[in-house]
């Protein structure tokens, strides 16, 4: 047996890895690996900038820093957190130890946190298992969110200094750039690379494959869980904007009086104040930024979002589906039964339902989805409905047209999930697409439901990784059409039901725009319910 090196040359100079221990034997990892320069100085607010060259061999056996955020949100471990900075922007990249005679796979994962929290060092995302089951190379990709990658001041660019419209997306296409020239150094195969996500980092790959620069960067997609309308337009990228330079200039602004615009603030003031701010500065105000937007009469509910409308991304993502431009690439889209239970239990980072079916226009839709959300407990599931699993139909719809697509609901949960009251919730199908319920994280949700656990496991991963190489998940899940949106249903059985949910989907679909031929709509919508 012929072991890969610990140590790689990359276009950017050579990297030390560490071989894995215990759970990870088999394996070997290179951890927090620069794809772009700092973006600090000059570099904040702006693209992804190529990182310069290193002497000599770099350390890479520890994760770099997490993009700034809550320490909370950062946790390795039991009392252990992940350093923040804006200095963040690192990979990780998982291989079996042993040399293959034809490249590996490639599968790259950015992780959600709804644009404004999370990191790669989370133990969840530990691509060891992945990379080891599958024979796959797994890179864990590290990106600015929150008011440093996800806000848009380039109105406020002056001829000596630049602002970017999309930072945070761009980080996103400097990783996949950064595969393309060096994972074959690490036995990865560049022309056969599946970018994959969860939640927000869902929707950052429904979002990637609607960016003309993102054209040949991957091979196949993977969208779990995502909000697929998690993005801003440009006018309200230009009102959020605006407002956290108030924010920014005056700690005591109150946002609550939208009214109160202030002085206006020219593109000199502004880049005084951008480049001035300490981090805390403009962490501060982003969290009450936050609190604006709850406010803010604008369609988005939040302020940090990649920029439609934009250079980078031209139109929404749901609306370059229906038009077929997105890339024709291979997609598995779906996601969980209980979607919505997890924000129930943890924190309200779900839109009011209210909310949500004021945005429906059409008196007689808005009606109808009422009705569908009646029960107890039903308005949760109406905004996790309005913000995963509706557009993502819409989406899985339109792009159906262009590519092979295949979707699925993801309904398993352990008993110790079960009496927690999430069920299959938000982000519970991580712990098997990365083998997590064998960790220190997952062994305690697995109590009592050892069999059925690592059958579930095996059958994603399993699932994920032919999906990787040969862009085809099993013979058993037929591919997503609109005449029968036939969908795998994962659990302790797998099964395919055929448009579940129909009455459900027409109702949303009929009242927000996303199906354009009304004499179907309420041709379907008759049929759905037995008429």
């Amino acid at each position: 047996m012929t072991l890969i090196e610990t140590i790689v040359t990359t276009t950017d100079g050579l990297v030390g890895g560490r071989r894995g221990r215990r759970a990870r034997r088999g394996t070997i990892s290179w951890k927090g690996i620069p794809f772009a320069a700092p973006p600090v100085g000059e570099g904040r607010f702006r693209d992804a900038q190529p990182v310069a060259p290193w002497p000599g061999v770099r350390d890479c056996t520890a994760f770099g820093n997490a993009a700034v955020q809550e320490r909370r949100f950062t946790a390795t471990g039991p009392g252990r957190y992940a350093p923040t900075s804006e200095d963040c922007l690192t990979l990780n990249v998982f291989s079996p130890e042993e040399q293959s005679s034809t490249p590996r796979p490639v599968m790259v994962f950015i992780h959600g946190g709804a644009y404004i929290l999370g990191t790669a060092a989370t133990p969840l995302y530990d691509g060891s298992a992945l990379a080891r089951t599958q024979d796959v190379v797994v890179v864990t990709v590290q990106y600015r969110f929150g008011a440093f990658g996800m806000l848009d001041f380039s109105g406020y660019s002056t001829p000596d200094r630049t602002f970017d419209e999309n930072p945070g997306l761009s980080d996103m296409l400097a990783a996949l750039r950064w595969v393309q020239r060096n994972i074959a150094a690490f036995g990865g195969d560049p022309d056969n690379t599946t970018v994959f996500g969860e939640s927000a980092g869902g929707s950052a790959v429904l979002t990637l494959l609607a960016t003309p620069e993102a054209k040949g960067l991957f091979a196949r997609a993977i969208a779990e869980s995502p909000a697929p309308e998690l993005v801003v337009s440009k006018p309200s990228a230009t009102t959020f904007a605006d407002e956290f330079l108030r924010l920014l200039r005056d700690p005591e602004r109150r946002s609550a009086d939208l009214d109160d615009r202030g002085d206006p603030i020219d593109p000199v003031a502004a880049r005084a104040l951008l480049d001035g701010a300490s981090t805390e500065d403009i962490f501060r105000a982003s969290n009450r930024l936050m609190r604006f937007a709850s406010r803010a009469q604008t369609p988005e509910p939040v302020p940090f979002a990649p920029v439609a409308g934009s250079a980078l991304l031209p139109k929404l993502p749901v609306d370059a589906a229906r038009a077929g431009e997105t890339h024709a690439v291979p997609l598995i889209v779906g996601g969980n039964r209980d979607e919505g239970k997890l924000f129930e239990k943890l924190w309200n980072m779900l839109p009011d339902a209210e909310r949500m079916l004021l945005r429906v226009e059409d008196e007689g839709a808005r009606e109808q989805i009422s009705a569908l959300y009646a029960g107890p407990g039903e308005r949760l599931r109406l905004s996790a409905d309005a913000t995963f699993w509706a557009p993502a139909v819409a989406y899985a719809d339109g792009h159906s047209r262009v590519a092979p697509t295949y979707t699925y609901r993801y309904d398993f949960f352990t008993k110790v999930l079960d009496k927690l009251g999430v069920g299959a919730t938000h982000a519970t199908e991580l712990f098997a697409v990365f083998g997590a319920y064998r960790s220190a994280l997952g062994a305690p949700l697995s109590v009592g439901d050892w069999r059925a656990v690592a059958r579930v496991t095996a059958d994603v991963q399993s699932r994920w990784g032919a999906f990787a190489r040969t862009g085809v998940p099993g013979d058993d899940w037929p591919r997503y059409f609109e005449d029968d949106r036939e969908i795998l249903v994962i659990d302790r059985s797998d099964h395919v039901e055929a448009d579940p949910d129909g009455e459900r989907r027409l109702a949303w679909h009929r009242g927000t725009g996303l199906i354009v031929d009304d004499g179907l709509i309420e041709s379907e919508f008759d049929a759905a319910r037995g008429i």
